[in-house]
Order: structure tokens, then sequence, then C-alpha cells
């Protein structure tokens, strides 16, 4: 029942609104008496004065007996609920006008007569009620003097006991239930009003709740939807919530998307590895178990031919683990990278010279076109020559006959611009997005030792991406690729 905000609230208010109700009907009854007590002690008090001057009560220290009884008859006639007591000085009831066997009391006391009579305590005082041994009541008193001698005290009971409970106040009174039941509608229409004013409040934060449920049950993978929207920089604590869940859930989607993404990535790599660990396994085994079935039947040269094919593809397997191993120290959170100075021009014409006869072989030409004068630049030597070694690779596998490879380095403000440039088959636009995914090829198709492992594009992006530089690439198809990176300039003078 109280498991919303709302309805917790709703409740608490509902509470607070009761008590409040009831205390201030208490509060009101209590305040109305007494009030209704100082009216009435203020109006009838020199009621008993009045009396006493009219009436001589004591004569020769006796009470006069007819006089009273006519002062009973006639407060009888006048206000019933009036109660009248002869006291001595002392306070000792002498006479009174109450049936036999009501009066309790023997004694009042004088303290609260005294205060009365000099008027120094506000009103209203209450004194002894001679019916009640626990209870007060409001009184009208004055002294009976004779000669002036204190003979003794008229008390009257202002109250008797119509008056004895607030209830019996409250059904008595006709404004005053009136004013109650104001009071009830006024606190009735203030909840409602409450209620009406939280359940507008708490909306925002019941459609927020709901849509945090939704994307909870979506499994954190569709957007969050919000029947409203929230407003950015407000100060109001739930458009504030609201706006950071939004962007919040935003970003925990696109993660996981990222994430299944990369699962699908790593599904796929691994099925790459097997295929391309088993594709050179299977040939080596193969050629390996028909040397061994024509042991002895098969010749010199065709022995040799297998063994050759059993090398190539032995070299091929070793080549790509090496390639998986150094991908995998290149992935490694604590990879270092040894940052030295070093002349590039020297590093590119090195790596040109060692691949000059593969690209006689294929009649390819080589060329390098660096400035002169060029600054050293400040990088690892040897993951730069990996890199630069794998776009050379990668220009002579598709660079046909006649064709040509060139590098040209040149400064770029900080740092040295390096284009790798070919004359080869060029990418298609719709490859280039996956040129640097792990064991992807432009051709799977072709499953020969020349198509490649896969694996170099994307050492070498991460090769640069450790040197904060960003492997580029620009291609045409049938007119060449030129990919571009850059390396950053070393204090060094050369």
């Amino acid at each position: 029942m109280f498991k919303n905000l709302y309805a917790r609230l709703a409740a608490v208010l509902l509470g607070l609104f009761l008590l409040m109700g009831v205390l201030y009907i208490l509060l009101t009854l209590y305040t109305t008496r007494l009030y209704f007590e100082e009216v009435n002690q203020k109006i009838n008090r020199i009621l008993a004065q009045h009396l006493v001057s009219e009436k001589i009560l004591i004569k020769d220290g006796r009470v006069d007996e007819h006089a009273l009884e006519n002062i009973f008859h006639m407060l009888m006639i006048v206000n019933p609920v009036i109660e009248v007591y002869l006291l001595d000085p002392n306070g000792n009831i002498v006479a009174f006008s109450a049936p036999p066997g009501r009066v309790k009391r023997q004694f009042v006391s004088l303290e609260p007569v005294k205060r009365l009579l000099t008027g120094t305590s506000p009103l209203p005082i209450l004194g002894d009620d001679p019916r009640d041994l626990r209870q007060k009541k409001i009184f009208s008193v004055a002294p009976i003097t004779l000669n002036g001698r204190t003979e003794g005290y008229l008390y009257i009971i202002l109250g008797g006991e119509e008056f004895e409970t607030e209830a019996q106040v409250l059904q008595s009174s006709y404004i005053l239930r009136l004013s109650m039941w104001a009071a009830a509608g006024g606190l009735l229409f203030a909840l409602l009003t409450a209620l009406l004013l939280f359940n507008r409040m708490t909306r925002p934060l019941r459609q927020l709740t709901a849509a945090i449920e939704a994307f909870r049950q979506s499994d954190f993978s569709e957007p969050a939807f919000f029947s409203r929207r929230f407003r950015v920089g407000s100060k109001n604590e739930i458009d504030r919530i609201g706006t950071i869940f939004t962007q919040m859930a935003d970003r925990i989607v696109l993660q996981i998307r990222e994430l299944r993404a990369a699962d699908a990535r790593r599904r796929e790599f691994i099925a790459n590895i097997t295929h391309d660990l088993r594709t050179p396994l299977t040939s080596l085994q193969g050629y390996l178990e028909t040397l061994l079935l024509k042991e002895g039947a098969s010749t010199a040269e065709e022995q040799r031919n297998y063994l050759m094919i059993a090398i190539k593809r032995a070299d091929q397997l070793a080549k790509l683990v090496a390639e998986l191993f150094e991908l995998a120290k290149l992935d490694a959170p604590d990879v270092q990278v040894r940052f030295e100075p070093f002349s590039l021009s020297e590093l590119v014409q090195d790596i040109l010279q060692k691949f000059q006869l593969s690209a006689e072989k294929q009649k390819i030409k080589l060329r390098m076109d660096i400035v002169e004068n060029l600054p050293l630049v400040f990088a690892d030597i040897g993951l730069c020559e990996r890199a630069i070694e794998n776009l050379v690779e990668n220009a002579l596998r598709y660079t046909p006959e006649n064709g040509s490879i060139s590098i040209n380095a040149v400064p770029d403000n900080e740092r040295i611009a390096v284009h790798v440039s070919d004359t080869g088959s060029g990418i298609r636009p719709e490859d280039i997005p996956h040129l640097f995914d792990r064991f992807y090829r432009r051709d799977r198709s072709s499953q020969d030792s020349n198509s490649g492992s896969g694996l170099g594009l994307a050492i070498t992006k991460r090769i640069l991406e450790l040197h904060g530089s960003d492997l580029k690439v620009k291609s045409t198809v049938n007119a060449g690729t030129t990919f571009t990176f850059s390396l950053p300039v070393s204090r060094t003078r050369p």
C-alpha cells in the first residue's frame, strides 16, 4: 500500500492533518472554556458584592437564614446553575444552596478568594468547588463585614455542574460547533489540495521511475523513453536527476552496443585465427603424410618439392603466430615504448634495401622522396621500422608488375608527415572502414601465402597509436593507395 513515494507522502500528510485537527479542536475547546470562564467571571464578579450590599446575612454573629434563603431562591430563579455558599472568616462552609448530600467539602481555600478581591491576578481565577474534591471553578465572592470587621464571605460558584467537560461546552454552544465543522472542512480542503499538489509534484518522479524500470527490463539495450522532457541546467532536483540519468542511459546503451560489437569482433577474430592457423597446419600435415605414404616410391625431386611446400607452410604458420604474439604485446596495458631520436631518412633507406630483392622479382620500383636536412624524429625505432615494413609489404602484395612504391617524408609543424604510396589495385570504398580490423583481408577468396594474415595493418595502426598518431588512408580503385601518418620531431639536431 505504501510502496511508492506518493502513497507514503499522502499517509504522512494525512496523519499530520489528523494530528493538527485533533490538537486544534482540543486547543479551541480549552481556550474557549477559558474564555467563557473569563467572561463569566468578569461579568459576575460584583454579583456577590451586590447581594451582600442589599442583604444583611450575618447579624450578631449569627446567619440570617431568612435573608440567605431569599438570596438562594432569587438566584435559582435567575440562573439555576449558580451555587451559593456562606463561609466564615476561616473559609468553613456554614450554609449553602445545594441539595443535601451534594456538598463534599467542609472548607474552601481563601487564597484564590483574596486574589480575586485584591484584583492583582488575571482572570479567570479558579476556586475550590465544594461539590468536587478535585475540581476548581470560577466564582464570585464578597466579604461580609459588620462594623468594619469581616464576619464571613458570600461565595458563589458561577459555573455549577453544567460545564464540567469540554464536550459539554461544545454541546452547549452552536457557534462553537459551527466553528469546529468549519475548521474540519478547512483541514479537509487543505488535505485534498495538498494531496493534489503532491500528486502533481511527484508525477515526474513516477515517470522517471517507470522509465528506469523499462530501461532495466530492456536489459539496458534500448534508450530510456520519457513522457516528458527534462530541462537541462534546471535547479529542480528531478530535472537534474532526469537529465543525468538520460545521459547515463545513453552512454550505457552506447557502451553495451560497443561491447556487443567488440564481442562479435572477438568471435570473428577467434574464428579467423582458427581458420588461418588450420589452413597452413592442414597443408603441412598433408604433405608430410604424403611423404610417409610414398616413402621409397617417390623420386628425390618429388620428395624435395613436398618438403619445400611443407617448409613454406611452416614459415607461414610461424609468421602468423609471431604476429599474434606481437599484437598481444602491443595491446598489453604495460607495453613499453622506448623513445629516442633517430634519422627517419636512414631508417627508410634501410627498409627499402631490405625489400629491394623482392621488388625486383615482382618488377616493382621502390623510391624514396625525403627532403634534405630532415629533422630527427623522437620515437621507438624498432616499432617504427615494423610499421613501415608492414606498409611496404602490404603495398608489394597488391601492386602489379611495372608498378611503383614510394615513401615520402616532409616536415609538418612539430611532426614529420610520412606517406607510403603505391600504384596498386586500390581499395574499394566499402572495404576502407574495415581495413584496420584484425584478420580482415580485401580478398577473402584468396587463401595462399601471398594473401597475408590480415594482421599487418592492425599492428601498424596500434604502433602509431602508441606514438600519438593516426593512420589515414586514401585510395582509388585501379589507381593506387596512400597511407599517411606522422611522428614527433626530436629537439636534438642531426
